[in-house]
């Protein structure tokens, strides 16, 4: 089922689908910017990312089954209170969009974009600030914005998250996700929770305890991808 227009309750920011047919982003110019990069980019191989297919498998299904929602927030001095609020409707949103069909919960996508926002660190701030809500509940929480850093899974070099506009996008939590949670306890707990169930919580603390990175986990997630072995994302 398609991405309906979701209002949050707090910020009244809106969320629709970004390649349906709607009218909320008439005179968007960000908004054909996003379908581009979105539908271009992210769909297609790079030579730089280090395995073969596009740079992000799923995004080309949640496009055309309409799961790809995005909200445009304007201003160029919001901070992080204001964007916090923002993104604690972002979380409730998904977490509605998550329950209501699982067939297609891993292409469901929220994405609050900032045009305007030239300040960067604001993103990285309420970003820390609110990834372990979302991981917690099996979610991921993901910073985008031009010159971001982050090194890809496959190669340390490739910024993934390097992208036009900033933004904060919220997805599913995938197998492959692995690199990116091991700097805390409660994120690999939360990943194991996901991906191993029906092992009992004790040994899951366990497993999470052993298996947390000490080091710079960010400057890291190149290595610890080799632990996700070369299985597609599920």
């Amino acid at each position: 089922m398609p991405i309906q227009r979701r209002v949050g309750p707090r910020s009244g920011t809106v969320w629709v689908d970004l390649f349906g047919e709607t009218s909320e982003y008439t005179g968007e110019a960000s908004a054909d910017l996003l379908r581009g990069w979105a539908s271009g980019y992210l769909t297609e191989p790079n030579p730089e990312l280090g395995r073969s297919g596009p740079v992000c498998p799923f995004v080309r299904p949640s496009i055309g089954k309409q799961l790809f929602g995005a909200a445009f927030v304007h201003g160029s001095g919001i901070d992080a209170r204001a964007l916090g609020t923002i993104v604690e409707d972002q979380f409730d949103l998904y977490t509605t969009l998550s329950r209501e069909d699982d067939r297609d919960r891993s292409l469901k996508t929220l994405v609050t974009v900032l045009p305007d926002l030239t300040g960067f660190e604001v993103i990285d701030v309420v970003h820390a600030e609110f990834k372990s809500q979302f991981v917690e509940h099996g979610f991921m929480l993901g910073q985008f914005y031009p010159g971001c850093t982050q090194p890809g899974l496959w190669n340390h070099d490739f910024h993934p998250l390097d992208a036009p506009l900033p933004m904060l996008v919220a997805r599913n939590m995938m197998t492959t996700d692995f690199p990116f949670l091991v700097g805390r306890q409660e994120w690999l707990c939360a990943y194991f929770k996901k991906f191993a169930p029906a092992l009992p919580s004790t040994l899951r603390l366990t497993i999470a305890k052993r298996m947390k990175y000490d080091g710079d986990a960010v400057d890291a997630i190149t290595t610890h991808h080799e632990l996700t072995g070369n299985e597609p994302a599920r």
